[in-house]
């Protein structure tokens, strides 16, 4: 079993899994190894029966998503939980070309998988980071609607005001505004004057030709 990429004629080979012969019986090992309470670090463990599954390779298709699974429900022990705000899966998909040439180099390496540990280490480190810069954006949300409980705003301000706290693509303009919110352009605009009078938006400083908006305020929950 090989797993590959690439246009045909043009392949390049990314796994060699072990001979049928042999992969019940590494199957076994890795199964009795998976279910010892041992002192090593769980977090290391799950990289390391990640790395291991793959090499294995019991299955025709979905060796992947099963390993990452494993690796899943170590993290999930490690920390006394069936739940995580985290997606270590996600975040290895984010980064699927790299945890490929990883996974290549190190299954060559005669057995030192310091590089696979290295590089699954720090796309967990990504994924927290990724979560911390998610859950604060929502507290700070969370805070700015708490905040405004009394402001008396329309449906379309509401909606282009969770647009801009959720990351706005591009400039803020009165012809997207009406663009987005489907509304006229003067209709818009009164939204938008609406918000500055009550000191959510402000005028950029950029200058220019346009006229672009943003929050008056930075939205950014600090505890």
């Amino acid at each position: 079993m090989q797993i590959v990429s690439g246009p045909m004629g043009r392949e390049k080979v990314h796994f060699q899994a072990p001979s049928p012969e042999v992969v019940q019986h590494e199957m076994n090992v890795f199964l009795n190894w998976l279910e010892e309470k041992e002192k090593l670090d769980l977090v290391l463990k799950s990289a390391i029966a990640h790395f291991w599954f793959i090499i294995i390779h019991p299955f025709d298709d979905g060796n992947g998503r099963i390993a990452r699974a494993i690796s899943d429900l170590i993290l999930a022990r490690s920390e006394n939980s069936a739940q995580k705000f985290y997606s270590l899966s996600s975040q290895i998909l984010e980064q699927k070309k790299a945890y490929y040439d990883v996974l290549q180099k190190v299954q060559n390496s005669s057995g030192d998988i310091t590089e696979w540990l290295d590089w699954f280490l720090n796309c967990m480190y990504s994924s927290l980071k990724t979560t911390e810069e998610t859950i604060i954006k929502g507290l700070g949300k969370a805070e700015f609607w708490e905040k405004h409980k009394e402001t008396i705003l329309n449906s379309r301000q509401r909606l282009m005001l969770n647009k801009l706290m959720d990351g706005f693509t591009g400039k803020l303009k009165t012809s997207k505004w009406a663009k987005i919110a489907k509304c006229s352009s003067d209709t818009a605009l009164r939204d938008i004057k609406d918000l500055i009078e009550k000191g959510i938006l402000k005028q950029e400083e950029s200058g220019g030709r346009s006229t672009n908006y943003e929050l008056a305020e930075v939205v950014n929950f600090k505890g």
